[in-house]
């Protein structure tokens, strides 16, 4: 990850930046808890503009599953409400959530 290089010196990808966090590497958890953040203010924007009742993630930080505890438990700080409904949730077919969808659309 970019934000990781620049604060560390040092480029990993996504599943390695996880699994160094969940066994305790602080750097590796600072760089996510970031990464956190960012995505609970974008997503908060979202929420305020649309009110979703759902948003789903993909590529490959959709597979972060503390994603999915941590955005939504800090998104409430940039919501402009007392309560927010939305969900956040994985792709129900993975990765290749999204080529599916576009290949139903082929046909349209």
């Amino acid at each position: 990850m970019h934000d990781h290089e620049l604060h560390n010196n040092e480029f990993i990808d996504a599943e390695t930046l996880d699994g160094r966090a969940r066994f305790g590497d602080e750097d590796a958890n600072e760089t996510l808890q970031r990464y956190e953040d960012r995505m609970a203010r974008s997503l908060a924007h979202v929420i305020n503009i649309l009110d979703p009742d759902a948003i789903v993630l993909g590529g490959g930080m959709g597979n972060i599953k503390r994603l999915y505890k941590n955005v939504p438990d800090i998104w409430g700080e940039y919501v402009f409400s007392d309560v927010v409904n939305t969900k956040l949730l994985a792709p129900v077919h993975g990765d290749s959530s999204g080529v599916r969808g576009a290949a139903w659309l082929w046909n349209s």
